[in-house]
């Protein structure tokens, strides 16, 4: 295959997995999902986002959407990616181990009525889920972005949104695009 039929079927993958995003039953949780960080906002609570590698820069893209600004010029919302601590990331790795790096954060942080936001492309990252179930036990709502089958996120969460794909970057493509959907109905609707 070509140089030039290699990006065009990547270009291709891209459109046929974002297509898939608009498809009903899609768009009805992506609608739920922006009704509830709306409610969590005006009531009060934060959404706290973590993820590892892309996933962890696009927790904080999202993130940094929601304190600084999407599009419109608004006032600030409360968010924040677990991924941005080394010190807390190294030391709780150190001393708990890698697995427990945002469970550990969750239960400093989080609190009932809070959204959280995991973000794994398999859907079965350990510390993700770990730090679901601290969030769970804490009472936090749980959104989880995957791929793939939707790994162990899909059976955890309240919300799990699963891109149709198995290919990293398509699924990660997907996700900021969600991401980017949900910081528009919060320039909206807040």
């Amino acid at each position: 295959m070509g140089k030039l039929n290699k990006i065009l079927a990547q270009v291709q993958e891209h459109q046929r997995v974002i297509e898939k995003l608009s498809e009903k039953n899609f768009i009805d949780k992506i609608e739920a999902i922006c009704r509830l960080i709306v409610d969590t906002i005006k009531r009060g609570n934060k959404v706290l986002l973590f993820g590892n590698g892309g996933s962890a820069s696009d927790a904080q893209h999202i993130a940094a959407e929601f304190t600084g600004r999407f599009v419109k010029n608004r006032k600030a919302y409360p968010a924040i990616a677990l991924t941005t601590d080394t010190s807390a990331i190294t030391a709780i790795s150190n001393d708990y181990g890698f697995e427990r790096i945002f469970a550990r954060q969750i239960e400093a942080l989080a609190q009932t009525g809070d959204v959280v936001i995991g973000i794994s492309t398999s859907g079965n990252s350990p510390n993700v889920i770990l730090g679901l179930h601290e969030a769970k036990k804490q009472a936090c709502k749980l959104i989880g972005f995957t791929g793939n089958d939707g790994g162990q996120m899909k059976d955890i969460c309240d919300y799990c949104l699963t891109v149709d794909s198995d290919i990293t970057a398509r699924i990660q493509e997907a996700h900021i695009l969600i991401g980017h959907i949900i910081c528009s109905a919060i320039d909206d609707l807040c």
